[in-house]
């Protein structure tokens, strides 16, 4: 989709002439002349970027952007003053309304083609990076279509691993990557028939077999990026499954030769799992999940992350409560 224009507001004809000088060659523009006008053009024209004037008669500037942040439907687009008030307070007030810059008049066109060039190109990058979460979100779901995994399992899995990443030591960056990289885990349980998937008893052996492929679907499916949440996502794919003792697949890896964060969301995964109703299970006490981590403690899970598990585990129940209260909300919703 091309980006929107850029709609410049000001009462003064010769202003308004000014900026169309400076950016006609290199955007589409849209024009208004007063607060009122600017609020109805923002709405039909669905800009990219408002350039504004303050000192306008009747809604000036900062009422104008106050209105615009106030409406969920112009809430996003950045609004730049173009004014004469170049006192530090008159700008301070300008950011508090909503504004994300300044430019002085009388406008030299250079300046202004930097600064709106500037304002695009994070528009853009915003819009890149809420495509990746969108990705992220249908590759997560695409996992679990077939599954009889309910609700918001993925995303509360993701946010227990966050919690756990975070008191190992890992940076809010990297905590951060783990927390979008981990609804992607099970991916490749899109090429795993649905009825496997939603077989209500035991897998037999043969059935097993198809049904840990999923690890080396999901890993050759999203390998295919070099971005850094789907890099990880792969890895979190292809070993979310082993084991500390080497008894999982798809390698039977062990101990620290298992990449730390599919050993942090293993965990995250199970005990998610455990804590959540199922069509063919009710959920776990939290007595009987505890108990049941203690017990596979140096055989499923890393002894070091069961000590920090153990340590925030009210924070974990937190985050639980938190997640239960938006998933019945969605439910009383449909």
């Amino acid at each position: 989709m091309p980006i929107g224009p850029i709609l410049v507001v000001d009462d003064e004809p010769l202003n308004l002439d000014a900026i169309r000088e400076a950016l006609k060659d290199n955007y589409r523009l849209a024009f208004a002349t007063s607060g009122v006008d600017a609020l109805a053009a923002a709405h039909r024209h669905h800009p990219a970027l408002i350039l504004l004037d303050i000192q306008m008669p009747g809604m000036d500037g900062y009422e104008t952007c106050r209105q615009l942040k106030a409406d969920p439907r112009t809430a996003a687009i950045p609004v730049i003053f173009v004014t004469s008030l170049s006192e530090t307070p008159d700008e301070t007030y300008g950011f508090q309304v909503g504004a994300v810059d300044y430019i002085t008049k009388p406008i030299h066109p250079a300046i202004v083609q930097v600064r709106v060039a500037n304002q695009l190109n994070l528009v853009r990058a915003s819009e890149l990076e809420q495509s990746y979460r969108d990705a992220i979100t249908m590759l997560g779901e695409a996992g679990h279509f077939n599954d009889t995994d309910t609700g918001l399992h993925i995303w509360r899995m993701a946010a227990y691993a966050r919690a756990i990443a975070a008191a190992t030591g890992w940076s809010e960056e990297a905590c951060a990557l783990l927390e979008l990289a981990a609804p992607m885990h099970d991916t490749g349980k899109i090429g795993i028939p649905g009825t496997l998937l939603r077989k209500p008893g035991k897998l037999d052996a043969d059935e097993w077999v198809v049904m840990r492929t999923h690890t080396t679907i999901g890993h050759e499916i999203l390998s295919k990026s070099n971005a850094p949440v789907f890099q990880l996502a792969a890895e979190l794919a292809l070993r979310h499954h082993e084991k500390w003792d080497g008894s999982g697949y798809p390698d039977g890896l062990a101990g620290t030769t298992i990449p730390e964060s599919a050993r942090i969301v293993a965990l995250a995964d199970v005990f998610d799992a455990l804590t959540m109703q199922r069509p063919y299970k009710d959920a776990w006490p939290i007595e009987r999940v505890i108990r049941f981590v203690e017990e596979n403690t140096g055989t499923h899970f890393e002894p070091r992350l069961i000590e920090i598990f153990t340590a925030i585990l009210p924070q974990l129940l937190e985050i639980k409560e938190t997640w239960d209260t938006r998933e019945n909300a969605m439910e009383t919703q449909k």
